[in-house]
């Protein structure tokens, strides 16, 4: 059995109403070095919009060191330290009708069955409004953290760690492709453009193994696929058929976990996942439009418990929209933990 490591530096604020302190890290760079002999300055310039702001948290004692010491006006400049604070969520978040709903909970694990919609945890527009802020609050753990990220677009199985002391194993096993996922997706049964020899043994219902190289750069909505060595993995096979609709349930195993891989390795095959707004053409969507939610499923994931060495298995209870009878790929309702 394994025991967990040491924790990390844990921030000198705690969580508050579900929210992690934000971290600023201050350059070591000699301009700015020069230019700011105090922490304070280089924090008004930076976020000169919010001065106001930020000198209210100052005297409230909300804005800390790295040593967890309050910011005060005459606290010098520290390359490379740290300084916590709070950020203010917007004043107004459209609230996201769907709910997680929970499949396992012990002592180092929650593992929930994400919906549609709704982010795994704070980023953009939505903070409040993610799995990982709902579930602290409502769960009372406040040192809830995911182990992995699924898109907002994207349901089914999530697993978070619900103690700091655990939560490197279980980030380390997914890190290392050491957790076995499974999902399920509804998409066309015949390519757009050309049928290219992957698309064609897919059809036949031939396990396919796609490979490419999968960059996500900062500023762009979408991940692409360029050339080079590959560090994106999928395995595809369609698992059943809507003939009079045109439509094939797909069981996607992604061996990587780059970004937008599974949507992007369906649309390289001319074979789109239903619904998506990203492939075969980027569209503009309405975020508080739930009627059409891409057809994409976290069905299932399998890992060897880093702790304990047991194996787990966790499976979604949810269906997708496009295909809700039951298929080969959907078992029972009940979850091996």
């Amino acid at each position: 059995m394994r025991t967990p490591g040491p924790a990390k530096h844990r921030p000198p604020l705690p969580v508050r109403d579900g929210l992690n302190p934000t971290r600023l890290v201050l350059p070591h760079d000699p301009d700015v070095i020069a230019r700011f002999p105090l922490a304070l300055d280089y924090l008004l310039h930076r976020f000169h919009d919010d001065e106001a702001r930020l000198l209210e948290k100052l005297a409230l004692g909300e804005i800390v060191t790295g040593r967890g010491e309050p910011l005060t006006p005459t606290t010098p400049y520290e390359p490379r330290g740290f300084l916590y604070l709070y950020r203010d969520p917007p004043t107004h978040e459209e609230r996201i009708p769907f709910e997680p709903e929970v499949l396992h909970h012990d002592q180092d694990l929650l593992v929930v069955d994400k919906p549609h919609f709704l982010a795994t945890m704070p980023r953009g527009r939505w903070v409040r409004e993610t799995a990982l802020v709902r579930l602290r609050i409502a769960l009372d753990l406040p040192e809830l953290s995911p182990a992995h990220r699924l898109d907002r677009g994207t349901a089914g199985v999530l697993v978070l760690t619900v103690r700091p002391e655990v939560r490197g194993p279980y980030q380390e096993a997914f890190a290392r492709r050491a957790v076995r996922k499974v999902y399920e997706a509804v998409a066309p049964l015949t390519p757009s453009g050309p049928v290219s020899p992957d698309a064609a043994r897919v059809a036949t219902g031939e396990p396919v193994t796609l490979r490419s190289r999968i960059v996500k750069r900062r500023g762009v909505t979408r991940a692409e696929e360029v050339p080079g060595e590959p560090n994106a993995e999928s395995l595809i096979t369609l698992a059943a058929v809507d003939e009079a609709r045109g439509l094939g349930l797909y069981r996607l195993e992604p061996h990587t976990g780059k970004t937008h891989q599974l949507r992007l390795h369906m649309a390289s095959l001319g074979l789109p996942i239903l619904h998506d707004p990203f492939w075969p053409e980027l569209r503009d969507t309405d975020p508080d439009d739930f009627d059409r939610p891409l057809q994409l499923l976290s069905r299932s994931l399998e890992l060897t418990d880093p702790l304990s060495g047991r194996p787990r298995r966790f499976e979604s209870r949810r269906t997708l929209s496009e295909w809700a009878r039951p298929t080969p790929l959907e078992l029972s309702d009940a979850q091996v933990t």
